[in-house]
């Protein structure tokens, strides 16, 4: 592989990791410049899974370290989402995934309508509608196959879980989604490892520049909270679905 297109990698990964870790979304950046560099979409996904569960690690981390989220308390939602993930990954190798690229931009422009039209949406808790059973697991883990299978707006997906079923406030939301990230990216590389679909050399080298980014990203979003991270959300589910509609 040229160097040049191994720097252009690195970049992205870097962008990717800053956006991702504020809205999600980074996989509208890395998938696609894995595509443009020849590989194949499996293994563009797999190879995707190695470097993003950089990013996702590098924003859990910086979330908790500033007391955002309680990873202890999350383990049991990471692990209904590791296994549901693992399932999602098994499913790529033996379905198509047109379905879902058909409907997935509809779905990402309700989520950033709902996030630019909701008036009432800052950093505080709101009442929760839905159990802690039910959320833990069903909801996450459905959001975990998806991410296993596609991936592209998952994280857009925990967030919103998290805004509408938890009640919480879009900051705090935003930090539970990234050990959830991290928990679908592991199970979803497990399978993508075994079926020969990712280029480890290439994930690690890309996971150290996301890795960069998305501290800076999760440094900026505490700093800034529902200010920032509403409107890139919107953006980047536009972004996205745009991408999805119009290649």
């Amino acid at each position: 592989m040229d160097f040049d297109i191994i720097l252009l990698l690195l970049g992205a990964a870097f962008v990717a990791g800053a956006i991702d870790a504020v809205a999600g979304g980074g996989g509208l950046i890395t998938i696609p410049a894995l595509l443009l560099a020849g590989f194949d979409p499996l293994t563009a996904i797999g190879t995707n899974k190695v470097q993003a569960i950089f990013g996702s690690g590098s924003a859990t981390i910086a979330y908790a370290s500033k007391g955002h989220v309680n990873l202890r308390k999350q383990l049991p939602s990471a692990g209904f989402v590791l296994i549901g993930s693992s399932l999602g990954a098994a499913l790529a190798f033996v379905i198509p995934t047109e379905a879902l690229e058909t409907g997935l931009p509809f779905l990402l422009i309700a989520v950033a309508v709902f996030f630019a039209l909701k008036p009432d949406l800052g950093d505080l808790d709101r009442e929760r509608r839905l159990s802690e059973p039910l959320l833990i697991g069903l909801v996450m883990p459905l959001i975990g196959a998806y991410d296993g299978l596609f991936g592209p707006g998952a994280g857009s997906f925990y967030m919103i879980a998290f805004v509408t079923l938890a009640g919480f406030g879009v900051l705090k939301a935003t930090a539970h989604t990234k050990l959830l990230n991290f928990a679908s990216n592991v199970g979803g590389l497990l399978v993508f490892t075994l079926n020969g679909a990712a280029i480890w050399w290439l994930g690690l080298m890309m996971g150290v520049a996301t890795f960069l980014g998305a501290r800076l990203g999760a440094t900026i979003a505490m700093r800034f909270g529902s200010k920032l991270i509403r409107p890139l959300l919107v953006v980047t589910c536009l972004a996205l679905a745009a991408k999805l509609l119009f290649g």
